[in-house]
């Protein structure tokens, strides 16, 4: 994927900016606060339909309209697209092609990309939220099939927790059926592609220069019996009495482990964002084996890692073989074939 043109519009501080980047390589540079960020935050909205750094679509918008804007021309394997969103308070438009979209997911399907920022560390540290949604976010792209198993079993599980809370033991026999079927398949899709980021974890880490080693990832389902609909059966006087559903892949994890110990209690912060770096990286890998290369984002990696580790990032990340967008505070001194912005008071401007 190649963005041939981004267009913003009253997107935070970004009145109107017009980017057209080099195919490979972009800097974009300027103070804290002067809106690097939110060129690459605009980006990400445009395909996840939220962002990084506020769940307040309202932060959003910009002080010139009601409404924020965001347009790309973006070049993929089947030719160009253009690309589109708008919103205003709760609603928003997405069109692809001059097509108006019905759901948001359309628009991630077309714009695949992966962020490394300043919390990324959490997908170390953080709860197994975050890795869940790391790895689904995965699955999405490289598993057709995946978006309609993980709404199947979200709206029963949804169901089964109503019926919970209202004692309706009949109900909860048929859901607890549906509910373990399409469980399990949420389930062998993430120990898949568990299995896939573990196989290739060591050999990133060594790319970037991390400088430890024994990392070993293990999935972990979410329940212990030996089926799901066995823990649901047994389970459920706990789940009535509680009105909710206790065990299930919503409450699975990816667990990271350095030796013996998780990863979180033996790794200093930087060597937590090293590793979440390689998890990042490894999953644009395994996604650009399927023909389908994501942009890669990388926001204020200068504040992360020393020069040297940030040099091997950005020799990893071009080897991946997509475009590549990269903000600092400090102009970059590269003799890499790129692009170079420089952002100041909302305004970005090419220098070179």
């Amino acid at each position: 994927m190649i963005i041939r043109k981004l267009q913003i519009e009253n997107f935070r501080n970004l009145r109107n900016a017009a980017v057209e980047p080099h195919e490979r390589l972009n800097f974009f540079h300027g103070a804290n606060g002067a809106g690097k960020t939110s060129v690459l935050e605009s980006l990400v909205v445009l395909s996840r339909g939220r962002s990084f750094r506020t769940t307040q679509a309202s932060e959003l918008i910009g002080p010139e309209d009601a409404t924020f804007r965001v347009f790309v021309i973006a070049e993929d394997g089947t030719g160009p697209h253009r690309l589109g969103l708008e919103r205003s308070g709760r609603r928003w438009r997405g069109r692809r092609d001059g097509a108006d979209l019905s759901q948001l997911s359309h628009l991630t399907r077309s714009l695949p990309l992966v962020l490394m920022e300043p919390d990324s560390h959490l997908l170390v540290s953080g709860p197994p939220e975050v890795r869940r949604r790391f790895l689904d976010w995965g699955l999405f792209h490289v598993e057709p099939a995946f978006l309609e198993v993980w709404r199947q079993y979200s709206k029963a599980l949804k169901q089964r927790n109503a019926a919970l809370r209202r004692k309706e033991q009949r109900i909860l026999d048929s859901l607890d059926v549906v509910l373990a079927r399409y469980a399990q398949e949420l389930n062998d899709y993430r120990e898949a592609h568990c299995a896939g980021i573990a196989g290739g974890i060591a050999a990133m880490l060594h790319d970037l220069g991390g400088g430890f080693s024994g990392v070993s990832l293990r999935y972990f389902r979410g329940w212990s019996a030996a089926s799901y609909l066995e823990d649901l059966k047994t389970g459920r006087a706990r789940d009535l009495e509680r009105g909710v559903t206790s065990h299930g892949p919503h409450r699975a994890d990816l667990l990271i482990q350095c030796g013996s110990n998780p990863a979180r209690a033996v790794l200093s912060r930087g060597e937590q964002k090293m590793l979440a770096a390689s998890l990042l990286f490894t999953q644009a890998e395994l996604l650009s084996a399927t023909g389908e290369t994501p942009l890669l984002l990388l926001d204020d990696l200068s504040s992360e890692f020393d020069r040297v580790h940030l040099d091997c990032a950005l020799q990893r990340a071009l080897a991946l073989g997509g475009q590549v967008w990269v903000t600092g505070t400090q102009e970059p001194g590269t003799e890499r074939s790129c692009a170079v912005f420089h952002v100041e008071r909302g305004e970005v401007r090419k220098v070179v």
